[in-house]
């Protein structure tokens, strides 16, 4: 009957205006803040993750040894951090296509060298270059008696891939050096990559672990 017929939404509740609206915005804002926080949290584990893979890549080996003679020569932890693992990747048998050895990579010839102008006199076999301390030891020695002589920093390093000679040569050298101190070209590709890796990778140390 026409009398019983009911209008279009009568059995609606009755909804004020506006309020509709309001729920749709508050909708969209928790959805914002939801999508705000799994993008943190999101951005929190690719963080950590990207440290934990870095932390991997740039050890703190053999840390014991390296804090104890960075201390005693008056070196940097992380320098020589850098140092190990762009020479050995921490391998404590390494053994380059040069005869070098060992974490640090010292020939016989440097090993011999340096213990003569060890204060402790000693007389060791080669085959100790094998041993992390006694490598760790006798590197970071090396690299004080050549600061002794190679004030910048990117020379020192130099002289210890290259040679004291070379290092010497290239700095008496005008196509090389202008001041006789540092070097302004390397001509031993391998040696001029070498000098911007320790430096890049000590970097990378001290922001991983605040050295």
């Amino acid at each position: 009957m026409a009398g019983n017929a009911h209008s279009p939404g009568m059995d609606r509740p009755y909804v004020p205006p506006g309020r509709d609206g309001r729920k749709r915005r508050l909708g969209r804002r928790a959805l914002l803040v939801i999508l705000a926080l799994l993008l943190a949290a999101a951005t929190l584990l690719l963080h950590f993750g990207y440290r934990r893979y870095m932390r991997a890549a740039y050890p703190l080996e053999y840390s014991e040894y390296v804090e104890k003679y960075a201390e005693y020569y008056d070196f940097d932890p992380a320098f020589l951090y850098a140092l190990i693992r762009t020479e050995s990747g921490f391998d404590p048998d390494a053994v380059s296509r040069a005869g070098a050895m060992g974490l640090m990579q010292l020939t016989e010839d440097t090993f011999l060298w340096a213990q003569s102008r060890s204060p402790e006199g000693e007389s060791l076999p080669v085959s100790e270059l094998f041993d992390p301390e006694t490598n760790i030891h006798y590197g970071t020695l090396v690299l004080s008696l050549l600061r002794e002589e190679f004030s910048d920093t990117g020379t020192l390093l130099a002289a210890y891939n290259a040679g004291i000679g070379n290092a010497r040569r290239w700095l008496a050298d005008p196509a090389y050096s202008d001041d006789g101190v540092t070097l302004k070209e390397i001509p031993y590709p391998e040696t001029a990559k070498y000098v911007e890796k320790i430096p890049a990778a000590e970097r990378m140390y001290r922001e991983l672990y605040g050295l």
